[in-house]
């Protein structure tokens, strides 16, 4: 949530009540919101000692009460945004997100969910939904999803043509990493990655073929420095879309009518103070 879910609880229920959107204000500052994210930090760091068995013989009482602290303090937040918003709450993936993780964190510590208590780690991923900049490089990765789709249908091609060709050609002087097509999808995913490439995989491979070189040349051009940077160029070219698309996109008129009404309550607030004055 944001300022604009402020801006759509008061367009979308105009008759709302001051209270909820005092509470809404409240807990959207940024006073409030800065408190959480150091919260979501401490407890990241928190998991991270629990995983010490040295750490937790010595200090898990105080590390398993701190954690549950912070717990008890993210589920006041969805709650007082769950009075705050009431149905505009679950219109926010975002949302969902939250109640997700912390719904993980609540799991029983015994039986058969105690498996699911493994994944308060990613309680650390709120941050996803609360640092503004965050979000908008995840909303920038989901946007530009169909443009990747067609990168990935490419380099699928490629590496399934590459994976045929060197099972061919090396699979029988090579059979552990070249013998099955599977073993050469899984050998030439480690030579993109240039992970042990050259002294590990392709020199050894150059002994008996010396011919070797004119395919792992090129492929490492064509997959490692052409595909790769294909899912980068993509991505951050629809990021620099949507920041434009933020900038001239006009303010809707729901969001002008909240924001007039939002102008007339606080006028009508400080005619008031005026008045006791």
């Amino acid at each position: 949530m944001s300022e604009s879910d402020l801006l759509a609880l008061r367009a979308s229920q105009p008759a709302v009540s001051a209270w909820r959107l005092r509470l809404a204000s409240w807990v959207e500052s940024s006073r409030i919101q800065g408190f959480i994210v150091a919260l979501i930090l401490l407890n990241a760091a928190i998991l991270g000692l629990e995983t010490s068995p040295a750490l937790m013989a010595e200090h898990g009482t105080w590390l398993k009460i701190a954690d549950k602290t912070c717990l008890a303090i993210f589920c006041v937040e969805l709650a007082i945004k769950l009075v705050a918003y009431r149905g505009l709450f679950w219109r926010s993936g975002w949302n969902w997100f939250d109640v997700i993780v912390i719904g993980f964190a609540l799991a029983p510590g015994a039986g058969p969910w105690s498996v699911l208590r493994s994944l308060r780690v990613l309680r650390v991923l709120r941050l996803l939904t609360v640092v503004p900049q965050l979000r908008r490089v995840v909303a920038a990765f989901f946007h530009s999803m169909p443009g990747l789709g067609g990168v990935v249908a490419v380099m699928l091609v490629f590496f399934y043509t590459s994976a045929v060709l060197t099972t061919k050609l090396f699979g029988t002087a090579f059979p552990e990493w070249f013998g099955t097509i599977g073993k050469s999808f899984y050998t030439l995913f480690q030579i993109m990655t240039l992970e042990s490439w050259s002294m590990g995989i392709v020199r050894p491979v150059l002994t008996q073929f010396p011919y070797a070189w004119a395919f792992f040349v090129p492929f490492i051009v064509v997959a490692t420095f052409t595909i790769l940077n294909l899912f980068i160029g993509i991505i951050v070219s629809t990021m620099q879309e949507l920041r434009d698309a933020e900038a001239h996109t006009p303010l809707p008129d729901s969001r002008a009518e909240a924001l007039l009404a939002r102008l007339e309550t606080d006028i009508a607030e400080l005619r008031k103070q005026l008045r006791k004055g």
